[in-house]
């Protein structure tokens, strides 16, 4: 389990960002897959589950997963939600104690957030649609409307693909900038290929709603030798699937 040094030191929360290591999966899902939507038996999936959520506390209620679908969708949980079904989102917010929440990637950016002053928390799944759509911003509004201020949010930028890694084409960078011309930098060439810095991208969505307390854990889920599940890596290896990379936030 991998932690953000500045949410470490707030003992009012529990967070993670988990590789693949320490679980009951075999085959290429070995060994930490937490994703149900793999083909990796069921079973294995949800003791891998629960093997992270006695990580985070043996005391809190069920990891709450969404179904993710690259959107700019999330869901707030509150007291009052009938939460127990699995929603289509890519994002989850909420002030519930003893919740954990979770996001699952496999090269795409998971961002957990804490207002230590409203002492609400949310996961967000930034791949590249995602963040291109605005999920960030959606969050980060609807957390200032509940009460949150941009000064007392933390955002912690998880482990992802870096730009060495994230070969894409020429259609991939027109569109960025389409949007906006200044994407530009986070684009470079070598050698005739393209590659893109999502990293860097998403952490300047937030820098856009003037979250400053970022931290960033600068790991490429890429390399095999890195101990993470890695889409891109699966396909390069002609694999049918992949496992699942968790990451958590809790209230305690």
């Amino acid at each position: 389990m991998i932690v953000s040094k500045k949410l470490s030191k707030l003992k009012e929360i529990k967070h993670g960002f988990f590789n693949n290591k320490g679980g009951c999966s075999t085959g290429i899902y070995k060994s930490l897959n937490c994703g149900p939507g793999s083909n990796d038996y069921k079973t294995k999936v949800f003791k891998n589950l629960r093997i992270v959520k006695k990580k985070i506390s043996k005391n809190s209620k069920n990891i709450f997963l969404l179904h993710q679908i690259h959107s700019n969708k999330f869901i707030f949980i509150n007291k009052y939600s009938k939460y127990l079904k699995k929603k289509r989102a890519d994002a989850v917010i909420t002030d519930i104690p003893r919740l954990p929440i979770g996001i699952l990637t496999a090269d795409c950016v998971p961002i957990l957030i804490y207002d230590k002053k409203k002492k609400m928390v949310a996961a967000i799944h930034a791949g590249w649609k995602g963040a291109y759509k605005g999920i960030i911003s959606k969050v980060i509004n609807f957390m200032i409307k509940k009460g949150c201020e941009n000064k007392n949010i933390i955002a912690v930028i998880g482990p992802c693909i870096a730009q060495k890694s994230y070969n894409v084409k020429e259609d991939f960078k027109k569109k960025f900038l389409k949007k906006d011309k200044r994407n530009k930098v986070f684009f470079k060439k070598r050698k005739n290929l393209i590659y893109f810095d999502l990293s860097k991208y998403v952490k300047l969505q937030l820098k856009l709603m003037k979250i400053t307390n970022l931290d960033t854990i600068n790991i490429d889920t890429f390399p095999k030798k890195n101990n993470f599940f890695s889409a891109r890596r699966s396909l390069r290896l002609n694999h049918d699937d992949y496992g699942r990379n968790i990451s958590l936030i809790m209230i305690n």
